[in-house]
């Protein structure tokens, strides 16, 4: 019984000598002014990609459309997840006709007030691909691909919203991403349009 009054005597103390003993009345104006998830929009990309390096001899330049998702997270900070669809052409002589490639992204953009409107991005990928082929050929070059290949990296991007009508958005957008390949790192550069519409 004595611990008991003496841990109520301390909170009482504690609470009497506090600066705000009351803050909590003030949690409903900070949820009022939290501004994560305050505006939401779904766009869709398309464009075409640059294979870099060692790749501008493996494989041709390719189209490519996606889908994304972009949510308020901080003042000027908005946070993007994407998914995108490519479909590689070998330039070598190769078995298989091509490469199904399937990327999924999630970053932040800030829009950096000084260059407003251009918005600055950047975040982590993770690729999956697949060789479109009938047969498993492990063994022949690039064979692998046969069975699926998983790879993770980064990216980096840059936005610039063109055209804004009430809900509506059209812009240019240029990335750079890098898959954490091993032995070597695969590059890629992307150029596309976006179309958005905000949701809320």
């Amino acid at each position: 019984m004595k611990k008991l009054i003496t841990i109520l005597a301390i909170s009482l103390v504690s609470l009497l000598h506090a600066e705000d003993p009351l803050a909590f009345r003030n949690d409903s104006a900070a949820v009022a002014n939290d501004i994560s998830f305050s505006h939401l929009s779904v766009f869709l990309e398309g464009g075409e990609i640059y294979p870099m390096g060692d790749l501008m001899d493996a494989v041709e330049n390719a189209l490519y459309g996606g889908v994304g998702v972009r949510y308020t997270y901080w003042e000027n900070v908005d946070g993007i997840v994407m998914f995108q669809y490519t479909y590689f052409k070998p330039m070598t002589d190769i078995y298989y006709d091509g490469v199904h490639q399937f990327m999924g992204r999630v970053g932040l953009e800030w829009k950096w007030p000084l260059i407003q409107p251009v918005a600055l991005g950047a975040g982590f990928t993770c690729s999956w691909t697949r060789a479109d082929a009938e047969e498993h050929l492990y063994s022949a070059y690039g064979g692998t691909l046969t069975d699926n290949e998983t790879e993770f990296g980064w990216y980096a991007r840059i936005s610039l919203p063109v055209i804004k009508r009430e809900k509506f958005s059209v812009g240019f957008h240029v990335a750079w991403e890098q898959l954490w390949t091993l032995p070597k790192r695969s590059n890629m550069l992307s150029a596309g349009v976006t179309l958005e519409r905000s949701i809320w």
